[in-house]
């Protein structure tokens, strides 16, 4: 079913335990409630990746609504996920724009040309997986294997909630956490369904209050208050000038008030320069194992068999990429974040992923509310999302429970042990001049190659799947 839901009982109430299919939909002001809560887990990342690749964050933020109706129109509506934008390709950006030298405007096109011929190979895997047959899947992506790569995604973004949100404001993403804990178990029916989008208003609402209150908060802020070495400002961040503590009011609705209530987000075409593809290439292979593990987490989760639409997934990824990026937009890929909140809410609608995406769209044209949401503080996205990254990358342990794999075996143990490390270091690997392989990349490049190499070398098959599902 594409679209097109049947009501979840009364539409209004879920017992302790139940679970809301892909399928069904609960009434459609609750809908549009948890539409807003994907759209609010998505939104940091999907928001501030573009910003460190130097992209346009408004078109990120458009297209990615666009990306995700073309993903659950390609795979069915069987595998409900959130298309934003990847953290993948940030490496390969960084060489781009070290080599393009400082016309911004060329880079951007360069840089986004490389992305749209990455989407493109993406999409031929997807359509190789779908036609080849997913035996091809569980060769290369065993269960020890997917497990690993779930967990690296979950547990390999811990730097952004320890780097960038949690010391914006550490108390206020501490109760933040807390009251998200509390609502996530302490209220059994809809509220309970929506604790993620509940702790984020009251720690938003708690950080206004304390502006009023206590003051401004002296802390950093990613890409703010720039200074070198010797103390004096600097124009770009790197490695001769970090951002540095600031006093700052934790809520700023500036933003807010700059920003247009209607208009497009600014445009540009892609250009294509072989060196700047070579570049990029190899994160494809971290999205094939990213969009396997995100897909599988899901079938862990509903409780169904989604193998045959892991194919349809990785080409809808592809084609979301190459989407967006012709436009200027950011690479995409399924989100972490979004199947953290299905994990704390248990409805797994893709209803709440169409109206996601709707209202990405319409932030996309309404660069107001899209300020508004940016506005929220980097605290408070540090409570949220501990949770939401430490979700995930317990259900990749869920898939080895699940499938019984055995760790006393070196040949599980060792590369699995060391890509999850690299990943959340996040560990940095120098490949030659500009060019960096780090973090989730680096660490599902480790899992992948070092299990299969093992593999041959001990002159072993891939173990097999006991459990295709939870």
């Amino acid at each position: 079913m594409v679209v097109g839901w049947t009501k979840h009982g009364d539409g209004r109430h879920l017992a302790p335990g139940e679970v809301v299919r892909p399928d069904e939909r609960l009434s459609w002001p609750r809908m549009v409630g948890f539409g807003a809560q994907h759209v609010i887990a998505m939104f940091g990342a999907t928001f501030v990746f573009p910003l460190v690749m130097g992209l346009d964050p408004n078109v990120a933020v458009m297209m990615s609504g666009v990306a995700t109706i073309m993903f659950l129109l390609i795979v069915k509506g069987k595998v409900p996920s959130y298309l934003g934008t990847s953290a993948s390709f940030v490496g390969g950006v960084f060489a781009i724009r070290a080599a393009a030298g400082g016309d911004p405007a060329a880079a951007d096109a360069i840089v986004t040309g490389a992305i749209l011929v990455a989407g493109l190979v993406l999409a031929l895997a997807g359509l190789a997986i779908h036609f080849l047959g997913v035996q091809i899947i569980h060769r290369v992506f065993p269960p020890v294997v997917t497990g690993a790569v779930v967990m690296l995604i979950g547990f390999g973004l811990a730097f952004v909630v320890a780097d960038v949100y949690w010391p914006q404001d550490h108390w206020v993403a501490l109760v933040t956490m807390l009251i998200t804990f509390v609502v996530i178990v302490l209220f059994k029916g809809f509220i309970g369904r929506i604790g993620v989008l509940v702790g984020l208003v009251a720690g938003f609402v708690l950080s206004w209050v304390l502006d009023r209150t206590a003051g401004p908060i002296t802390s950093v802020l990613p890409g703010v208050n720039l200074r070198d070495a010797a103390g004096a400002t600097c124009p770009a961040e790197g490695t001769y000038c970090v951002a540095t503590a600031l006093p700052h009011d934790r809520v700023s609705f500036d933003g807010v008030a700059a920003a247009p209530w209607f208009g497009l987000p600014d445009f540009h075409a892609p250009d294509f320069k072989t060196s700047a593809v070579l570049l990029v290439l190899p994160a494809v292979i971290a999205l094939i194992a990213e969009n396997i593990g995100h897909v599988k987490a899901v079938g862990e989760m509903t409780g169904t068999d989604v193998d045959p639409y892991v194919g349809r997934a990785v080409l809808a990824d592809g084609v979301g990429t190459v989407v967006t990026s012709a436009v200027g937009g950011s690479p995409t890929t399924t989100y972490a974040e979004n199947i953290g909140v299905m994990a704390a809410t248990k409805v797994y609608s893709t209803a709440a992923y169409y109206i996601a995406g709707i209202i990405a769209i319409l932030f996309g044209l309404c660069p107001k509310f899209g300020a508004l949401v940016a506005a929220t503080p980097g605290g408070v996205l540090g409570g949220v999302t501990v949770i939401l990254y430490g979700m995930i990358g317990l259900l990749g342990a869920k898939i080895w429970i699940e499938n019984r794999v055995n760790f006393a075996d070196p040949v599980n143990m060792v590369p699995i042990g060391a890509g999850i490390i690299l990943a959340i270091g996040p560990v940095q690997h120098f490949i030659g001049g500009d060019f960096t392989l780090e973090g989730i990349a680096l660490g599902t490049i480790v899992v992948l190659g070092g299990y299969h190499l093992l593999r041959a070398i001990a002159g072993r098959s891939p173990e097999p799947a006991r459990s295709e599902a939870g």
